[in-house]
């Protein structure tokens, strides 16, 4: 049996590696791949498209934790619970890292998220990203008999305790979900030292995410207020680790119109635009700072499939080829920065 090597840097895990690079910026894209109506996908063809991301050079691909169906949330994620997912998906892809955005750790035994965690490490040869989150559905809480108001600190308990069962071998461990004595051990280990990242705040002051995650994943806003937030992130980060690298994540809702030209119009959490925008847009969030967006094509117009396509064939190149400190296609034009300020988290 495998085990963790305890040297091991997180930077050297193939899935952190597939996704950030300092002064980069990757895309990734959420499950479902589809634009539908309503909260329910049909979740159709998933597979194909999966690998056909993979083949595009797509950094990542990203599943959500969301155990029940509340309607006044309008998405369902990709249905199917995130490790099942996960460890289907491991098996129809080989390089494309798999990522978690993210899951709800109050409502799951640690000890149980480590070993799932570690077993699709395991099976997909170290591609796995641990996005963790403290949970934002009210009611999943009482369902699951959990008080929402103790979330913060169950949240950063749990934390912990995985950190702990992953890079150890017969851990004492005491928390409010059970105790290790050292005499026995969670197996499997991951390959390497797996990565966590934190989404939003958790509950938790940005320092201790800087101080003891891997990452931050955070929600759109405009450009200049993305620039101050990956600047605090930055700022805490080195104050926590100096010389650390540690990405900065963001989701976008994109709907890519036929037309390439088509300037941006808001929607939920992202905008409406052809693809000329996008690239623009995705360059100036590299200069800001982000390392990493995650694309959700839930309300596109036109099939996911195409979408997919498209960005992979005429927005990643360029992209990939980005380098310096200045947007290769010029600072985002007056008609672009209506689009600041509209794209704040409705969380």
């Amino acid at each position: 049996m495998l085990t963790v090597n305890p040297l091991a840097r997180v930077d050297e895990a193939p899935g952190f590696r597939r996704v950030f690079r300092a002064g980069h910026l990757t895309l990734g894209v959420f499950f479902p791949i589809e634009a539908f109506k309503g909260d329910e996908p049909a979740m159709h063809g998933q597979e194909r498209l999966a690998q056909r991301a993979e083949a595009l050079g797509y950094a990542a691909l990203w599943v959500r934790d969301v155990p029940l169906r509340d309607p006044s949330f309008g998405d369902l994620g990709q249905i199917h619970d995130p490790w099942v997912y996960l460890g289907w998906m491991a098996g129809h892809t080989r390089t494309i890292a798999l990522a978690t955005g993210s899951v709800v750790l109050p409502l799951r035994h640690p000890l149980h998220v480590a070993k799932a965690a570690a077993s699709v490490d395991q099976l997909s040869g170290a591609r796995l990203v641990l996005g963790v989150a403290s949970g934002d559905r009210p009611v999943e809480f009482p369902a699951f008999g959990v008080d929402i108001d103790r979330r913060a600190a169950l949240f950063r308990e749990y934390f912990d305790v995985i950190r702990r069962v992953l890079e150890r071998e017969y851990p004492t461990v005491k928390s409010t979900a059970g105790v290790l004595n050292g005499t026995a051990d969670l197996v499997p280990k991951p390959l390497g030292r797996l990565p966590m990242l934190v989404t939003g705040n958790s509950g938790q002051p940005l320092s201790w995410i800087a101080g003891h995650a891997d990452g931050w994943i955070t929600y759109p806003r405009g450009i200049d207020r993305q620039a101050e937030a990956a600047a605090r992130w930055r700022s805490e980060v080195h104050a926590a680790s100096p010389g650390a690298f540690k990405p900065f994540v963001q989701s976008l809702y994109v709907d890519l119109a036929d037309d390439p030209d088509l300037p941006a119009r808001p929607i939920h959490l992202g905008f409406r635009a052809g693809r000329h925008f996008l690239l623009r847009f995705l360059d100036s969030l590299r200069v800001v700072g982000v390392n990493h967006v995650i694309l959700n094509l839930k309300y596109g117009a036109r099939p996911a499939s195409e979408v997919l396509e498209e960005i992979g064939t005429e927005v990643l190149p360029p992209l990939a080829d980005m380098q310096g400190d200045k947007p290769v296609g010029g600072e985002l034009e007056p008609s672009d920065a209506e689009v600041d300020g509209t794209l704040a988290p409705q969380r």
